[in-house]
């Protein structure tokens, strides 16, 4: 695993935790889409960088 492919799954699981936060303290609801959908990109990228298919 590379230092970037780890940088971005723990950017995905920290964005990801900062999703659920919000959505506990019921904060706007297009915010915590936003802050979503940058998580699973994150998350994705680092996963597509592991399996070697941005080489």
């Amino acid at each position: 695993m590379t230092g970037l492919s780890s940088i971005l799954i723990v950017v995905g699981l920290f964005l990801a935790g900062g999703v659920y936060s919000f959505w506990k303290q019921k904060m706007s609801g297009s915010f915590i889409v936003l802050l979503g959908l940058a998580s699973v990109m994150c998350l994705v990228a680092g996963v597509m960088r592991i399996q070697g298919l941005w080489d």
